[in-house]
């Protein structure tokens, strides 16, 4: 049996290695109906699950430094934390966030996560993308149901469609490369499939894992700052799309995370940046969300990374977002506190962050949220948009 590992290892290897070098970062843009409103929404996923307390510290919490007690002096590395406020900091390489905080027009979501409680990959993102109840109850996308109700058409840039764009007949994919890109079904069935083995669960984890870190400079870094900048041509055209869907992959930092995070948030601050002067005069009407499937752990593990947790951070940004401010009913970090004693413990829905983004941009009723798009949903979270909703 022992020797057989290594042929094993080769196939899973296989399976990951080409799609997840063609798919570091990828767009997928959508355009609706046209109407009077020609506000912008851009969706931002960062897939492998960031570690919201590591992006957005609770320094203020007095459990903070007894949980992370090398994380100040991991941040300093870096420069100092950006204050936010007397309890949350900005991680210091989002440098262009921390000024858009300043300008009020970065509002930071934190201890939010999707209804999904466990802690597979494959899972979260497929109910995240789906907005199901449950992994795997929705085969199409909440965001393409949305377009398929608002007329709406789209567009991904890659060789197949992501699942949160599937549901809108005029939904059509495009490859900025020769690049071949498996379906992200058959990863996440591979993924499975193996998930409850013992032996090949874990290979076929490291494999992905190896293959993120890879691709973790084209994902977060010179890549995505190219996409996001495309995506805002896009979106300033005159008869451009409404709606663009940005990824980042290379979020999975169980080991050493330190370094590779602050390379990651640098690139996601520098992809964002490069979004706005790509937008032009349409970033006083546009909003940016950027989600992750779940958080990571709130203690350190013995690698100097964290592992798969629950609640973690969301930020919305956009000239159209009150922002300025740090939107949570802030669960604390002491042991009895967190969730299963080891997670940020989630005090806000997601999908209450989503619902309102598709009442400003697209146009969809509450009635339409709670029957097709996010069944289940709560109610949407007030006071997000500058002026009248």
């Amino acid at each position: 049996m022992a020797n057989s590992l290594p042929s094993r290892r080769q196939i899973l290897r296989g399976l990951v290695a080409a799609p997840l070098a063609a798919a570091g970062a990828r767009l997928a843009l959508a355009a609706p109906a046209a109407g009077p409103d020609r506000c912008a929404l851009v969706v931002v996923m960062l897939r492998g699950a960031l570690d919201g307390l590591a992006a957005v510290p609770a320094t203020g919490d007095p459990a903070w430094r007894a949980l992370r007690p090398q994380a100040e002096a991991e941040l300093e590395r870096f420069g100092p934390p950006r204050r936010l406020d007397g309890m949350f900091s900005l991680h210091p390489a989002l440098a262009q966030l921390h000024r858009w905080w300043g300008e009020g027009s970065l509002l930071v979501v934190h201890a939010v996560a999707s209804p999904y409680r466990e802690r597979s990959h494959f899972d979260a993102q497929q109910q995240l993308e789906s907005g199901g109840a449950r992994p795997f109850e929705l085969s199409t996308g909440w965001l393409g149901r949305a377009l398929a109700a608002t007329g709406g058409r789209g567009v991904a840039l890659e060789q197949a469609l992501p699942l949160a764009l599937r549901g809108a007949p005029g939904a059509s994919s495009w490859a900025p490369s020769a690049n071949a890109s498996a379906d992200a079904d058959l990863l996440a069935r591979v993924g499975r499939l193996y998930e409850s083995d013992a032996q090949l669960g874990p290979m076929f984890e490291q494999a992905m894992a190896q293959h993120r870190g890879d691709d973790m400079a084209a994902a977060g870094g010179a890549g995505f700052a190219a996409l996001a900048r495309q995506a805002g041509r896009f979106l300033s055209a005159p008869d451009g799309p409404r709606v663009a869907w940005l990824e980042s992959s290379g979020w999975d930092t169980h080991t050493q995370q330190a370094p590779r995070l602050a390379r990651l948030l640098g690139g996601l601050d520098q992809g964002l940046a490069a979004l706005r002067e790509s937008l032009g005069a349409r970033w006083s009407d546009t909003s940016v969300l950027v989600m992750t499937e779940f958080g990571r752990t709130a203690a350190m593990n013995g690698s100097l990374g964290t592992d798969h947790g629950t609640a973690g951070v969301a930020f919305l940004a956009g000239g159209v977002v009150a922002g300025g401010r740090v939107r949570s009913d802030w669960p604390g970090l002491a042991r009895a506190q967190l969730f299963e004693g080891r997670d940020l413990r989630p005090t806000t829905d997601l999908r209450a962050l989503i619902a309102p983004a598709l009442q400003r941009h697209l146009g969809v009723s509450r009635a339409q949220i709670e029957r097709e798009l996010l069944p289940g949903a709560p109610a949407a979270l007030p006071d997000l948009w500058r002026g009248a909703a």
